[in-house]
């Protein structure tokens, strides 16, 4: 928008007259909001995409996707108007991640989340939710903030701390624990601490 505004003005400082005083003005004000453009953040995605696309294989949802799903062919699952306020591919299915109502139990090959668990206080609800939509040998994968290493590093670092986080003791064994109660799932891949302050889990959901 801004470089066709420029083309514009360039075009009628050649055929009309205008002060050159007026020009500088106009000249400055282009300058001025093009150094104002905010510097769009990689998304959390993109940091462990290398890592856990190949877990997302088959049919599945990328929940809370922010612009940026995990792989081109998961269904985008968000608020209808997203938080995150990222550019990129449209919603698909807008609602919220507790109800998964488009689907029957079973049907799903995989159910993706990057940094959204942490957002809710019915961390198992959800968790079952996400499960339930899984076929067996379906895979759940997560992507998700070591909250009290995330405050520390926005504490340290001056990085706006999201005040969606509802879990104060949101982690990796925080998640696991909750896995073990549900049962029927077992889990294939983990990191405790990558990329900064984020881990990375993935689990099976086993037939039962």
């Amino acid at each position: 928008m801004i470089r066709a505004s420029k083309k514009i003005i360039k075009k009628l400082f050649s055929i009309l007259w205008l002060p050159e005083s007026f020009k500088k003005n106009i000249s400055m004000l282009l300058r001025l909001k093009r150094g104002r453009r905010a510097k769009k953040l990689p998304s959390e995605t993109s940091k462990c995409r290398n890592r856990l696309s190949k877990f997302c294989t088959g049919c599945g949802l990328d929940i809370g996707f922010g612009g940026d799903p995990i792989v081109e062919h998961a269904i985008r699952v968000d608020l209808a108007q997203p938080y995150s306020g990222a550019d990129g591919p449209p919603v698909q299915l807008a609602g919220d991640a507790h109800c998964l109502q488009w689907f029957n139990n079973n049907t799903l090959d995989f159910v993706y989340s990057s940094h959204l668990l942490e957002d809710f206080e019915a961390t198992e609800n959800v968790i079952r939710e996400w499960l339930r939509v899984l076929k067996p040998g379906g895979k759940l994968i997560l992507f998700c903030p070591e909250e009290k290493v995330y405050r520390e590093y926005c504490d340290q670092t001056g990085h706006p701390y999201n005040k969606f986080h509802k879990q104060p003791d949101f982690s990796l064994e925080f998640v696991k624990n909750i896995l073990k109660c549900i049962g029927n799932v077992k889990i294939i891949h983990e990191t405790a601490l990558i990329d900064i302050y984020s881990w990375e889990l993935v689990c099976e959901k086993i037939d039962i």
